[in-house]
């Protein structure tokens, strides 16, 4: 099977070869003999319903100095590809959204991962709410009155804004923290949705734990384990990658969400959980492929694609 893969994401030329999951997806497919095409999202057009992007031929190779030969640009018919990876990095705003809906004009006729359509209709923070009893204590709200309700209930909260990534905007506020009141008075100039309130977890000490599920089954985990000091395991604020094993309670929340995110197209992803509660379902960009591949010896692009292939001849 000789596929051609269009591949929507941010500049290659800058990725980190040694921790990229958008890499390791494309140098699989190369390995296979599909055909790889480049574009960033600001090369999306759409054409008198015509999704066309400016794009390039690719090859990758694991170089840190030179990771892409990238080709002249030609403008491309979507609906002509076989695959479209969508892996641009959020921000997930109206730019990100207006790019799902472009591509919904394609689904259907060409592979899209993930489903253009269940990408934005499952924010990372709120699509998780939709499976009750699995997530800690939360609330989302701009209600002031409601937020310092769920503090004065749970005393030690977590405040994150709804659309941030990568650890961006999360802070830990203790019972007797004097900044509350200035951090709502910062998230209400900064942020027009609605924040998100968790009860704070101290379970974070021992690591976040994120967990690949390819096709809704779990395939590998890596636990991310912070600093001393900081309340955020992600990797890029100095959390440090740990083996790990699931637990039984992971497993049940893999199985309570796995068939919804496979009916929903959502081929790729990437829960994080805490303790015994999942705290997000990324399906945007989800990243965690190459920590996972070194530290149990695995290859999970191989999993994502063998998937994706058996979608296009079901």
């Amino acid at each position: 099977m000789s596929l051609a893969v269009a591949i929507q994401m941010d500049p290659i030329e800058t990725i980190n070869v040694a921790a990229d999951s958008t890499f390791m997806l494309a140098l699989e497919a190369q390995a296979r003999g599909h055909r790889l095409y480049h574009y960033l999202t600001r090369h999306l057009s759409l054409i008198d319903g015509r999704v066309m992007a400016k794009a390039r031929r690719l090859k990758v190779r694991r170089d840190a100095q030179n990771p892409a030969e990238l080709g002249a640009f030609e403008m491309l018919d979507l609906v002509k590809m076989d695959v479209i990876l969508m892996r641009q990095d959020p921000p997930f705003d109206m730019a990100y959204i207006t790019a799902t809906h472009v591509l919904e004009h394609v689904s259907g006729k060409v592979l899209v991962v993930n489903d253009p359509a269940s990408v934005r209709n499952a924010p990372e923070k709120l699509f998780a709410t939709h499976f009750p009893g699995l997530m800690p204590p939360t609330l989302v709200s701009s209600d002031r009155d409601e937020i310092v309700a769920f503090r004065k209930h749970h005393g030690d909260i977590i405040l994150k804004p709804l659309f941030g990534n990568g650890g961006a905007g999360i802070f830990r506020v203790t019972k007797d923290d004097e900044n509350f009141n200035a951090l709502l008075e910062t998230f209400a100039a900064f942020y027009r949705e609605p924040i998100v309130v968790q009860r704070y977890l101290p379970e974070i000490r021992k690591g976040d734990k994120r967990i690949i599920l390819v096709d809704g089954e779990p395939v590998g985990a890596v636990l991310r384990v912070p600093p001393k000091g900081e309340a955020r395991a992600n990797l890029h604020v100095g959390g440090k990658a740990v083996k790990a094993k699931l637990t039984r309670r992971e497993r049940e929340i893999c199985a309570a969400i796995g068939p919804t995110l496979r009916d929903k197209g959502l081929i790729f992803v990437g829960i994080d959980v805490i303790g015994d509660y999942l705290t997000e379902i990324n399906v945007t960009s989800p990243t965690g492929i190459q920590e996972i591949n070194r530290l149990d010896g695995a290859a999970l692009e191989k999993l994502v694609w063998n998937a994706i292939e058996a979608r296009l001849v079901a």
